[in-house]
């Protein structure tokens, strides 16, 4: 979409912010990409308020105007920021991965009760992308250790920078694309907790219009959606200890389904989980031993 966008030199922060708003930019994106054009970390909301009568610069100015462009196109934030914040974590995000979203917090949290704090504990991080979900979970259980996996090699190069930038130490893995199997890396390996954020999006779902800067790999699964749930859920046992748990998020109308594939495949007491605006987010279950 053409963006005809046009603002003068040295205008204030103020008269530009108004002039994004005008034409429809949501205020938090303008405030982020204002901050972001003018040096500033895209949390410090406040200097933008203590600052409105600021001029920018040419190089600010040019930057500014560049980034709205690319949001009117609907590039995420995310992208254009070249990072985005997760679980109190700064990670570098590009189209090679999904933009991690606030409410995959709520799988985090979910893990975290589970894995203890004085010992040692196998966690599976499946589809791992940017690394968010491994990365969130090995800054607050410094014990564990992380495995994550994904198809995608541009993907793991990501996740391997942020682990490397947060001095993390996690174990990252090359899964097959081909291979429907999400677990044929991992031949013989056991676990005692299984997470992951897999693509579960059907194909054609009008909300991939929007999503249209990200990996498709990363959103869409099927003509329902749940392709690879059936695939993790169908093979996770194998890959778990005795009280082992396996946690999935999912779509807001896909809990029931998730529940009836783990309750078909050897788990049990499979509950689910609200996100932030209250919507099924998560559903996990445990081993039936």
């Amino acid at each position: 979409m053409q963006c005809a966008f046009r603002i003068k030199k040295m205008q204030t922060i103020a008269a530009l912010l108004q002039a994004a708003l005008r034409q429809s930019l949501p205020r938090i994106d303008a405030q982020m990409l204002m901050l972001h054009a003018c040096g500033r970390e895209t949390h410090d909301r406040a200097w933008l308020i203590a600052h409105d009568d600021f001029g920018l610069n040419e190089s600010q100015l040019a930057l500014w105007q560049s980034s709205v462009a690319r949001r009117f196109a609907g590039e995420p934030v995310a992208y254009i920021l070249g990072y985005k914040a997760f679980y109190g974590l700064k990670l570098a995000v590009n189209p090679a991965v999904l933009d991690p979203r606030d409410d995959t917090e709520t799988l985090v949290d979910w893990a975290l009760e589970l894995i203890p704090l004085d010992k040692s504990f196998k966690v599976l991080d499946l589809g791992t992308g940017s690394g968010a979900i491994a990365i969130a979970i090995a800054s607050q259980r410094p014990l564990a250790q992380i495995t994550a996996t994904d198809a995608s090699p541009d993907a793991l190069q990501v996740a391997r920078s942020n682990a490397a930038a947060h001095q993390l130490i996690i174990r990252f893995m090359q899964a097959d694309e081909r291979d429907p199997n999400w677990f044929s890396a991992l031949t013989g390996e056991i676990f005692d907790l299984i997470v992951s954020n897999p693509p579960y999006i059907a194909e054609g779902d009008a909300h991939l219009a929007a999503l249209e800067h990200e990996p498709a790999m990363a959103l869409t699964s099927g003509k329902d959606g749940l392709d690879a749930i059936r695939s993790i859920t169908a093979h996770a046992a194998a890959h778990l200890n005795s009280e082992g748990h396996l946690l999935l998020e999912h779509g807001y109308d896909q809990a029931r389904d998730v529940r009836e594939l783990l309750e078909k495949n050897a788990f049990s007491s499979a509950s689910t989980r609200h996100d932030l605006s209250g919507i099924n987010r998560c559903t996990g279950a445990r081993l039936t031993t």
